[in-house]
């Protein structure tokens, strides 16, 4: 076996201490003896999110060796909330212990600089491999079965039961709801995601009229239909083959309903999850997703929020297809022609009373979104910001949209007079923008992270997602008056010195694996920054990972923007199809910039620096 580098992990320090173990606080000394996996992760992420699910596997079959652990690091105020922190591990189903770090202190001792970030610590407590982004679960499973064998000959593998103890569970029809929609004889139908299935209410938003689904995470079609975490739902039009479509997101898949007898069927989607690389239109259920979030009849399909990828997308009915409608893939807030424009997460989707324009709740931009109907046969207008400002700027602040600000909105609803209802969802509030006054006001407050909402006749029903609800709500006429709050990302900020400048994405492919040039580079890297002044020079994609950048000597700080991407494949000429693999992540890095700062900055994808 090759020998491998080791550094000493860091203590685990949280102020929020510990969550999914009895109440027993823990350091890492309890987990000498196992093979233990930390998951730096933020609830409000998507990525962190699909980490989640690619390690359920590996934490199944090696409960006796490994044990997960996961970090919880705050972007958004919201999430450095302890009990916000709570529902978070029991809305996502996380089965191992959890450190609540709301001030980052154990985020700074494993230099972490970004979500998500896997760091594998072995039996004997030292750091092994480091891991950055999503797809690396092969990688980690191949490691853990090395550190297996490893440590079984040396005597310091410990096998048994680890430190999880599972929370006591919590009664109620509805569980972690997502989004709802009104059905035309005026039941509520709603997506309640922590119990993988949907829930037809009555008028009332509180009696079960029926569940669809049993309440078992998984992909099956019928009328023994099974989801996993649905979110978003639509009211198909009259005359289409189904009533309902649903963003059924762990799934990665769309599924329709028919209300009639409760049969689902899946409509586009594979169940895999989409990678760069993989098609990005096609025959409907050839082509894979990324955590579908909503869905919303516009302009002739089916649009989708496709919250893994940063994009819009569109499924055409008619023909059977689905394809991208907007969006690069890149994570930011840049507006513009709808092949050129940047989202982060979209979360939520409404169109306007006139069908003219699609809404969009962009969620990790905290931003409120539009674009307008197309006039062509496919084509669309450009995309434009209605509210926010970026990736690094939220809080609760009204007043005319250029200065106001959001914090993670879920959701958006169009209301009688045009304007547009904000599930705001991170401010517990309800907001409102119009557009013909370019203000936003607050519409309600008091409300738990609100996912969407309603309109019933002259009231709006918001789905309160953690207080397992629905609440129906009379819509004042005037504003209530919030004090205004501004926020920033808190990471601190890297010291960089101005001029010339080299970042390094550190890669190593996975043992046994090699990178795939069959086609081309295996690798991608993207760089931009905010402002874009901070680079004299240097931005742009390439298939290097290393890059020579000039930082502005005018400009003090900023946010360098990286995105990377490695393709491996098994390196064994025996393999007649090789195993290939997907490494990407993407890296806000804020940067401070003073004379003796630094002149490299090495970002892990995979390996160690």
């Amino acid at each position: 076996m090759a020998s491998r580098a080791r550094v000493r992990a860091p203590e685990l320090v949280g102020a929020g201490g510990w969550l999914n173990t009895g109440g027993k606080e823990l350091t890492l000394a309890d987990f000498r003896g196992k093979i233990t996996i930390l998951d730096f992760w933020t609830f409000c992420c998507v990525n962190c999110l699909h980490v989640l699910d690619e390690l359920r596997e590996l934490e199944e079959k090696h409960r006796g060796t490994v044990v997960i652990v996961g970090v919880h690091s705050p972007k958004f105020v919201h999430e450095a909330d302890h009990q916000a922190v709570v529902d978070a591990v029991a809305r996502y189903e996380v089965h191992h212990p959890v450190l609540d770090d709301p001030a980052l202190a154990t985020w700074k001792q494993y230099a972490v600089r970004a979500w998500p970030t896997l760091v594998v610590i072995d039996p004997e407590g030292y750091v092994v491999a480091q891991h950055a982004g999503e797809g690396h679960a092969h990688a980690i499973a191949r490691l853990v079965e090395e550190l297996e064998a490893e440590h079984a000959a040396k005597g310091t593998l410990r096998r048994g039961d680890g430190p999880y103890v599972a929370p006591e569970p919590t009664a109620g029809d509805l569980k972690f709801p997502g989004k709802a929609v009104r059905l035309p004889g005026g039941h509520f139908l709603v997506a309640d995601s922590g119990h993988h299935s949907l829930v037809e209410l009555a008028e009332d938003g509180e009696t079960v009229v029926r569940r669809i689904g049993d309440g078992q995470r998984g992909l099956v079609d019928g009328t023994s239909p099974r989801f996993s975490e649905p979110q978003g739902l639509a009211l198909l039009p009259e005359g289409s083959d189904f009533d309902v479509i649903v963003a059924d997101t762990v799934n990665h898949a769309l599924r329709g309903v028919r209300l009639a007898d409760g049969s689902v069927a899946t409509l586009a989607g594979t169940g895999r999850q989409w990678w760069q690389g993989s098609a990005t239109e096609g025959p409907a259920r050839e082509v894979d997703l990324s955590s579908p979030w909503d869905v919303a009849w516009f302009d002739g399909r089916v649009w989708i929020a496709m919250a893994g990828v940063h994009q819009l997308w569109a499924y055409d009915p008619a023909a059977g297809t689905v394809g991208v409608a907007a969006g690069t893939t890149n994570e930011g807030l840049v507006d513009g022609p709808v092949g050129e424009a940047w989202f982060a997460q979209p979360s939520g989707l409404a169109v306007s009373a006139d069908g003219e324009r699609l809404w969009v709740a962009d969620s990790e931009t905290s931003s409120i979104r539009w674009i307008s109907r197309s006039e062509g046969a496919r084509e669309t207008g450009a995309v434009h910001t209605a509210v926010g400002t970026g990736l690094f700027d939220f809080g609760h602040r009204d007043g005319a949209a250029a200065q106001a600000l959001l914090q993670h909105p879920l959701g958006v609803t169009v209301l009688p007079d045009g304007s547009v209802a904000i599930s705001d969802t991170y401010n517990h509030a309800l907001r409102r923008f119009d557009p013909a006054s370019g203000e936003v006001t607050t519409l309600a407050t008091d409300l738990r992270e609100p996912s969407g909402a309603v309109l019933v006749d002259g009231d709006i029903v918001v789905v309160e997602s953690a207080r397992h609800r629905l609440t129906r709500l009379r819509l004042p006429e005037e504003a209530v008056r919030v004090e205004s709050v501004a926020h920033r990302t808190r990471r601190a900020a890297t010291e960089v010195a101005p001029g010339a400048f080299r970042l390094d994405v550190v890669f190593s492919a996975p043992s046994g694996q090699k990178l795939d040039e069959r086609y081309g580079p295996s690798t991608r890297l993207l760089v931009s920054a905010t402002p874009p002044e901070l680079l004299v020079s240097g931005a742009g994609a390439d298939s290097d990972l290393s890059r020579e950048l000039v930082l502005s000597e005018e400009v003090t700080e900023g946010v360098l923007h990286v995105s990377a991407m490695a393709a491996s494949c098994d390196d064994d000429p025996e393999i007649e199809f090789p195993a290939c693999h997907v490494h990407q992540q993407d890296w806000g890095v804020p940067v401070k910039l003073v004379a003796d700062g630094a002149r490299r900055l090495p970002l892990v994808l995979a390996g160690l620096e």
